[in-house]
Formats: structure tokens, C-alpha cells, sequence
């Protein structure tokens, strides 16, 4: 069976707009999304990469591009003025919910991406996330609970050192086998590689 591995990051909005059609994808190439969240901010100290929004004109560039980016896929996304968010708890969470709620886990996913990169919330905030989790029909306690497990905490490390190990410096990074692809902006690549496996 055909697969992508989605390395992704929820604090990226590239990783956000990728999510908003690597579904519709995979399932018009009869391939399984295989969801591996990793640590960003883990993978640039590894690699010696740093966000574009550090350079101000490099990063008032990307952020119109990811808008227009969004106005083709028909997506509301929206400038969040809380970036960069620190998304080690959320990062955590979310391998939580993948290991022990796997169920819960895509709708979480789904309502940090949206809360970041289209309601525009302060997710530094520990009320903004209780909030967030508990409208999703999650306990915010036990969440917050579960990002202090040792298993949760090694397997996003893990992830993130395997990534690195695999070639990735960014967020979004695809896999299909052996090839990657870096960014939201080369979905067109990874459907040909799907549609000729």
C-alpha cells in the first residue's frame, strides 16, 4: 500500500495549508496519510536552519505567499500575531493523543491548526489551549497530563532526531519511500510520484 509521511509541526502555517489537502490527496491516489508529528524547533537547532520570519523581508514574502497559497486551495488562513507560538506542549499532546486516543487524534490536530492559523489564537496561553481541547470534547487536564509521560516525551524526540537523520530541515516534509518533499507548495510533485507508484 502507497503511503506519505507527513513530518509536520503545528505552529508552521505551511504544515497547516498541507493538512487542508494531503487527505483529498492521498485518497485520489489511493495512499495512506501517515501523520508524524515532530519538534521544529528541534529539527532548525539540529540543522543550523531558522524560520524565514526572522529575515523581515523573507518573511512578509512567505506569509503572502502561504495567502495566496490558501486563496487557490480555498482555505481561510490568516496572520497569526501571537508567532511564533512555542508548540513543544502542543507537539506533546498531540503524540499523546496519537499513542493513546489515536481516534481523538485528527480532530485535535485539526482544532490547533484552525485555532492557530485561522482564528488567530494565543496558543502560549495554557487558558487559550484548555479552551481549545476541552470544545473538542477533551479533558484539558488529562491532556496536560500526558505531555509529562516519558514515553510521549522520548517519541516526539525520537521523531524529530529521525527526521533530521532522513534529510529534513523544515516544515512540512513529505515522504513517499526514500524521496521527499519540502513544503506545501509541492504537492504537484508528490501527486505525480503517487500517481506513477
Amino acid at each position: 500500500m502507497k503511503q506519505v509521511e507527513f513530518f509536520f509541526d503545528l505552529g508552521s502555517p505551511a504544515s497547516y495549508l498541507a493538512s487542508t489537502q494531503l487527505p483529498k490527496l492521498c485518497d485520489e491516489a489511493g495512499a495512506v496519510l501517515v501523520h508524524r508529528p515532530m519538534l521544529l524547533g528541534g529539527v532548525f537547532q539540529a540543522t543550523g536552519n531558522a524560520s524565514p520570519m526572522q529575515i523581515p523581508a523573507k518573511g512578509k514574502y512567505v506569509f503572502d505567499d502561504l495567502q495566496r497559497h490558501a486563496r487557490r486551495y480555498g482555505v481561510p488562513f490568516v496572520y497569526n500575531t501571537f508567532f511564533p507560538i512555542n508548540t513543544l506542549l502542543l507537539m506533546r499532546a498531540a503524540v499523546a493523543l496519537q499513542l493513546r486516543q489515536p481516534d481523538r487524534f485528527p480532530a485535535y490536530v485539526d482544532a490547533v491548526f484552525q485555532a492557530i492559523w485561522v482564528d488567530g489564537r494565543d496558543m502560549n496561553d495554557g487558558s487559550v489551549v484548555a479552551a481549545v481541547v476541552q470544545r473538542i470534547g477533551l479533558d484539558p487536564a488529562s491532556v496536560m497530563a500526558a505531555v509529562t509521560d516519558p514515553l510521549v516525551k522520548t517519541t516526539l524526540k525520537s521523531t524529530t532526531d529521525e527526521a533530521v537523520a532522513r534529510g529534513v530541515f523544515g516544515a512540512p516534509t513529505m515522504f513517499v519511500g526514500a524521496q521527499m518533499f519540502f513544503g506545501q507548495d509541492r504537492l504537484d510533485y508528490l501527486r505525480e510520484v503517487l500517481a506513477a507508484a
